[in-house]
C-alpha cells in the first residue's frame, strides 16, 4: 500500500515534469500532472532532463517552462557552489533530493521529493535509488558557474 501511495503522490508531484499551461480566460498558470517517467539510473543527464529541467531549465538557471507557474521560483542550480563559499554542497543537495532537507523554497513541497519517487520507479532497490541521487548530485556539480 505504501508503494502505491508514493506512486500516486509521484504522479501528482511529477506534474513538474511536464509543461505549464496558461488558461486564456483567467490567465492563471496550471501545471499538468503526469506519472513519473522511468529513466536510466546511470544517466544523470537523462534524469535531469526528465525530472529537473522543466522547472530549473536545461541550463539549470531556474527558467524552465513550468517555472512561472510555481509560487516560489526554482533555484538557480548553477550557483549552488557560489552561494556556499565556493564549495559545492553535495551533502545538502543529496538531502534535498531525498526530501530530508529543510529548505524554505521547498517548504510547500513545490519541488518533488525525489527519494520516494526514485524508490518507486526503482522498485524499492535502495542501491539504485542511491545511484540516481549520486549521479544527479555529480551532474549538478558539473553545472556550477565558474566565478
Amino acid at each position: 500500500m505504501q508503494v502505491r501511495k508514493w506512486f500516486y503522490l509521484g504522479a501528482c508531484v511529477a506534474a513538474f515534469a511536464v509543461i505549464a499551461m496558461a488558461q486564456q480566460a483567467s490567465q492563471e498558470k496550471v501545471i499538468k500532472h503526469v506519472p513519473i517517467k522511468q529513466t536510466n539510473a546511470a544517466s544523470a543527464k537523462e534524469m535531469y532532463g526528465s525530472y529537473c529541467a522543466v522547472c530549473h531549465g536545461t541550463d539549470g538557471k531556474g527558467t524552465g517552462p513550468a517555472a512561472s507557474a510555481l509560487k516560489v521560483p526554482p533555484s538557480d542550480l548553477t550557483k549552488l557552489a557560489a552561494n556556499n563559499k565556493g564549495e559545492f554542497p553535495s551533502m545538502h543537495v543529496s538531502s534535498v533530493l531525498r526530501g530530508e532537507a529543510e529548505t524554505p523554497a521547498h517548504g510547500s513541497k513545490d519541488m518533488p521529493v525525489w527519494g520516494p519517487l526514485f524508490r518507486n520507479i526503482s522498485q524499492g532497490h535502495d542501491a539504485e535509488v542511491q545511484q540516481r541521487i549520486a549521479n544527479l548530485n555529480q551532474f549538478l556539480e558539473s553545472m556550477q558557474q565558474k566565478y
